[in-house]
């Protein structure tokens, strides 16, 4: 989350993505950084087990809502 807030304060556009067990921390740490409305994306949990099939069709599902977070 920290290099979020950095790359933001530089005027680069970005998401955070995540595996969904981090969803509360990561909205915490951007409440605690002063950000409230941080474009996320979350996929399932867990990530490490996943096969590389799995993973490319987590990624590939993903895709539309990690566009609009930096498009919208």
């Amino acid at each position: 989350m920290h290099d979020f807030v950095s790359l933001e304060a530089q005027g680069v556009v970005t998401a955070f993505i995540a595996s969904a067990v981090f969803e509360p921390a990561s909205e915490a740490q951007a409440a605690a950084l002063g950000y409230r409305a941080v474009p996320s994306v979350f996929v399932p949990h867990p990530i490490q087990d996943r096969t590389d099939d799995e993973l490319r069709a987590l990624a590939e599902h993903a895709l539309k809502q990690v566009l609009a977070a930096v498009t919208g």
